[in-house]
């Protein structure tokens, strides 16, 4: 298997740093707000890298942090006039629904940030021991960057000219500029009551230190791969590599990677422009969470994705496309047995080629494809059935397109049944019109050996 490392800028061969196990770290949501279609590109990617390294055989622990303090939810909490625990439990909540409902298989912990105080004080003091970092007159906390000669090549950033007493106190900073971060934050009147005792006064810890800690406790100082958006790069992760690697000692992640933007009709996505979508908004707009799943795999994961409201009908018709063939093999007597066709082989293959999501779905639906016309011309085997079965259940593993056991509405069986109705009593003329209506409604019934059943029709 081969990964894009962002710190080198290349695709390198993956082997784990122990045995079978890999050890997965991905940025979670700062709890402030509703996530939005954007963050859950993010989201749905690291998803489907965990889908697929398990598909090849490894074994992964997955763990993704809550950030639930920083300047962000301190001052949303402000505005509110609601306590910051109230504020980001009820987001947190939402964020596990949306999790939920686009089908993301959920991660082996969800450390919060308020949780892990006093590991981000034991790193602090360590960096401070080491002269890393110093205290400030106000008795905040700063990594110094210029103690740690290797700070900027995640980024590929130039330092020259770069002061040491340039600071930066706010969390988030997007300027290419680097400077000395904040690992410690003294209390400040507009902070109200959000601050915790430490051996320099009351404060709060700095965003990044949160990473650090989070991902080092529960992973180990040196792990395998961590991801996140490309607008995390800098100076989120810059920063976690260089306070975690002073402060240990030793190396922090193997692997970084990146997956790049989500635009909204070529664009960026704003409140402002009326093109800000939250996983809701999308399904009451009439996707499927399996549509949505297409929509944000089949680019590449380091390609930036245009989503638009008018890609529903195109991703809807691809899923069910999916759906449509895997209730066809159903309809046949399955038999037992691991066999899988020459395609399987090529989908994992392009899979382990730094994710080649596009690749791998040419391979199925090409598949699909043939299949489906052996199954027309009543040419299909008992053996090429279990195959396809199986190929299937590998598809649908690494992209969960696929409702196992898709759910059929009552409104549908009622009119599938009075269809069946009409065609004993030879009443075609109703019997057509209950077809007709169930085709608006999406779904058509299919005679099969052991009676009618209804299926979504594959646009």
């Amino acid at each position: 298997m081969e990964l894009y490392n962002t710190s080198v800028r290349k695709k390198v061969k993956f082997t784990p740093l122990k045995g079978n196990r890999v050890r997965l770290y991905t940025c979670g949501p700062t709890v402030y707000d509703v996530a939005h279609i954007g963050n859950f590109r993010a989201f749905v990617f690291e998803d489907f890298l965990k889908r697929v390294l398990t598909l090849v055989g490894y074994d992964v622990t997955h763990i993704m942090n809550i950030t639930d303090v920083d300047d962000k939810t301190i001052q949303r909490s402000m505005d509110r006039k609601i306590p910051i625990a109230e504020l980001t439990e009820t987001y947190t909540q939402r964020f596990f629904q949306d999790l939920d409902r686009l089908k993301v298989i959920p991660a082996d912990g969800y450390p919060r940030a308020t949780d892990h105080v006093k590991d981000m004080q034991e790193i602090i003091q360590q960096l401070l021991d080491k002269e890393h970092a110093y205290i400030s007159n106000d008795g905040s906390i700063y990594f110094a960057i210029d103690s740690y000669k290797e700070y900027g090549q995640l980024a590929q950033l130039d330092l020259s000219g770069q002061k040491s007493s340039e600071r930066m106190a706010d969390d988030d900073y997007t300027k290419e500029n680097p400077q000395d971060f904040a690992l410690w934050k003294s209390w400040k009147p507009e902070d109200g009551d959000v601050y915790w005792e430490s051996p320099w006064g009351k404060g709060r810890p700095g965003w990044h230190i949160e990473c650090s800690a989070m991902s080092m406790k529960y992973l180990g100082h040196h792990f395998d791969i961590h991801c996140g958006g490309v607008d995390n790069m800098f100076p989120h992760h810059e920063n976690e590599i260089a306070q975690s690697v002073c402060a240990t000692g030793k190396p922090f992640v193997n692997v970084w990677l990146h997956n790049e933007h989500l635009l909204v009709d070529g664009g960026k996505m704003s409140k402002s422009l009326g093109n800000f979508y939250t996983v809701e908004d999308l399904l009451n707009h009439g996707f499927t969470s399996e549509a949505l799943r297409y929509i944000l795999l089949s680019t590449h994961y380091r390609t930036k994705v245009n989503f638009s409201l008018e890609k529903k009908h195109e991703a809807i018709k691809a899923v069910q496309r999916v759906q449509s063939f895997w209730d066809r093999l159903n309809e046949f007597e399955v038999s037992d047995g691991e066999m899988l066709p020459d395609e399987s082989e090529a989908f994992i293959n392009s899979l382990s080629n730094d994710l080649d999501a596009p690749g791998a779905l040419g391979i199925a639906f090409d598949y699909i494809r043939k299949m489906n016309n052996r199954i027309d011309q009543k040419e299909i085997t008992q053996a090429e059935i279990t195959m396809a079965i199986n190929f299937m259940k590998q598809i649908n593993h690494a992209f969960d397109f696929l409702s196992l056991n898709i759910e059929v509405p009552s409104e549908v069986t009622n009119l599938a049944q009075l269809r069946e109705d009409a065609r004993k009593a030879k009443d075609w003329t109703k019997s057509d019109a209950l077809r007709d209506q169930l085709k608006e409604l999406g779904w058509e019934v299919r005679d099969t050996p052991s009676g009618p059943k209804c299926h979504l029709i594959d646009l």
